[in-house]
């Protein structure tokens, strides 16, 4: 007998041990007399050192904007990269209320974007802006945001809309992008930023999308489509959902409560044109 067969003696399995196949979630870990076998718990502490990692990891901003330019043929000011008022790692984690606003120096860029004698309310010069933030997974946005940018990206341009420059943003809370949106004047902002890890996900990106940001709005005003990484939520997917929000927003002027995600998966709409139960 190995030892891996004298290993599994010990364990006493699980009857839904069948259903781990359909989930990462931790069912049906069996156990060694009353403690979890010794497998799944080294597994455990490996997700959350992972977990702890990803909220310290620091977001290369330089290198995602060179590689932004670079994949999309942009003009160096097409790209601009941004800081909370939040100075360094530490301080943003003690301190949220740092990460929802802009440094002063990152104010003073954006000026020369748009100048502050003419107000957002007065007029709108773009139609989108997509931000990217590092939020409290930079990995998730290193992970995933190039990979969701080349689908969405092309798609909105298709739609003929005037896209703003891409922002890139360190240190920074969902609630920084009404700040950017309102300073570009932009119709309707995405925030892209990292989730919070969890012990399965520890690079999951979400989206926030917001109608006439501007400083002070609350989570009621946005709407959000999360668990996007390799194992959530598929790029595709992420991109069909978007764009039907944010094709309503544009067109009913409003997001949050009041605009709800009734958008079919992918899988819905293929198998939809297939399958039909009255012919079954």
């Amino acid at each position: 007998m190995t030892a891996e067969d004298k290993s599994k003696d010990l364990v006493t399995g699980n009857p839904w041990s069948g259903l781990r196949q359909f989930t990462s979630a931790r069912i049906a870990l069996g156990r060694s007399g009353l403690s979890m076998p010794t497998s799944p718990q080294l597994a455990f502490q490996l997700a959350h050192a992972q977990a702890r990692d990803a909220v310290h990891h620091e977001l290369n901003a330089a290198s995602l904007k060179d590689t932004l330019i670079d994949t999309f043929d942009l003009p160096q000011e097409e790209c601009i990269l941004l800081q909370s008022s939040a100075v360094d790692r530490t301080t943003y984690l003690k301190r949220p209320d740092f990460g929802r606003t802009l440094s002063d120096s990152s104010r003073k860029l954006l000026a020369g974007y748009c100048p502050e004698s003419v107000t957002a309310d007065q007029h709108r010069q773009f139609d989108l802006a997509f931000v990217l933030v590092d939020g409290l997974s930079a990995l998730a946005i290193e992970h995933n945001a190039l990979a969701f940018l080349q689908l969405a990206y092309p798609r909105f341009k298709q739609d003929g809309l005037n896209i703003a420059p891409f922002t890139v943003v360190q240190q920074g809370r969902v609630a920084i992008g009404d700040e950017i949106g309102e300073r570009l004047r932009v119709k309707l902002v995405v925030v892209m930023i990292g989730e919070r890890p969890g012990l399965s996900s520890p690079d999951s990106m979400g989206l926030y999308i917001t109608w006439q940001p501007k400083v002070g709005l609350t989570d009621e005003s946005r709407n959000c489509i999360s668990n996007i990484h390799t194992a959530g939520l598929s790029y595709s997917e992420a991109v069909h959902k978007l764009h039907y929000l944010a094709t309503e927003a544009r067109t009913r002027q409003l997001t949050g409560v009041q605009l709800k995600d009734e958008t079919a998966s992918l899988t819905q709409q293929i198998t939809a044109t297939t399958d039909n139960f009255l012919l079954t």
